[in-house]
């Protein structure tokens, strides 16, 4: 732990802290970042700071966003002293990335250690403003990040997996044990690189359509495509496009998703 974190209370469980605390893993994170000098960066619930410290030497401009209102008191006080360090005190949910973001000329990279309550709320978050993030490297639970890169035909594979997989190149980099944190988790955790496709390879040509068409597909796993998708398109349309209405949506790739949305979007 480092000096900094000696003055903050334990870490709160209604804020789904857990601290991180081993070197070896702190590092590795940030060198997955790969932060040049002229970069600016947006840490998400930099907490204690474990991460954020070995950052502050290396971006051009750091930024944070932090819920916790003591924690973000600290890093306020310590702007005075560090004039690459911004601090928000904010709800990563609601909070506005453009804030950040329109006065860069440059993606913006994203680092974080998310709250696992609320990680799959804040990914989608992040996706609506992909076109202005360079990169992000999280740390989730490990098993929502086999969700977000599993392939098709596989248990994990799901709307999460489509979703992002639609807009990112998804990397699993490594894996994180409970005894990596303060206090320990009751799950393993897992690091996740995400980047935005500078040209996406199954655009879409309504994207709030293709989210709608996705849940849709995937609310009743074990029924058919022909029973999910009832309504919305028909066999035919299926079809046309070279998906099996008798399928299930767990065997559809993300071109094929994509497809079918464009289809739709057409009526």
């Amino acid at each position: 732990m480092n000096q900094f974190a000696k003055p903050f209370a334990a870490p709160r469980k209604s804020l789904g802290q857990n601290f991180l605390q081993d070197p070896n893993i702190i590092n590795k994170i940030v060198a997955a970042l790969n932060v040049q000098a002229d970069e600016v960066v947006l840490e998400i619930g930099p907490g204690r700071g474990a991460l954020t410290d070995l950052m502050l030497p290396l971006a051009n401009k750091l930024h944070l966003v932090e819920f916790d209102r003591d924690l973000a008191e600290y890093w306020q006080s310590r702007t005075s002293s560090l004039e690459n360090l911004r601090v928000h005190s904010a709800d990563i949910l609601k909070f506005d990335l453009s804030v950040i973001t329109a006065s860069e000329q440059n993606p913006v990279k994203v680092i974080g250690n998310l709250p696992y309550n609320i990680s799959s709320p804040v990914l989608f978050h992040l996706m609506g403003y992909a076109d202005q993030i360079h990169s992000q490297v999280v740390m989730l639970q490990k098993e929502v990040v086999q969700r977000m890169s599993a392939s098709p035909g596989g248990r994990d594979y799901g709307r999460l997996s489509v979703m992002l997989q639609q807009r990112y190149h998804i990397e699993y980099l490594f894996t994180v044990p409970p005894g990596a944190f303060f206090p320990p988790p009751k799950v393993e955790s897992a690091i996740a690189r995400l980047t935005p496709f500078a040209e996406i390879p199954h655009p879409v040509k309504n994207a709030e359509l293709f989210g709608q068409l996705v849940k849709q597909a995937f609310s009743q796993r074990r029924k058919t495509l022909r029973n999910t998708l009832k309504g919305t398109l028909t066999e035919e349309q299926m079809a046309l496009v070279g998906v099996d209405a008798g399928a299930r949506a767990e065997t559809l790739t993300v071109g094929e998703f994509a497809a079918l949305a464009n289809s739709a979007a057409s009526d």
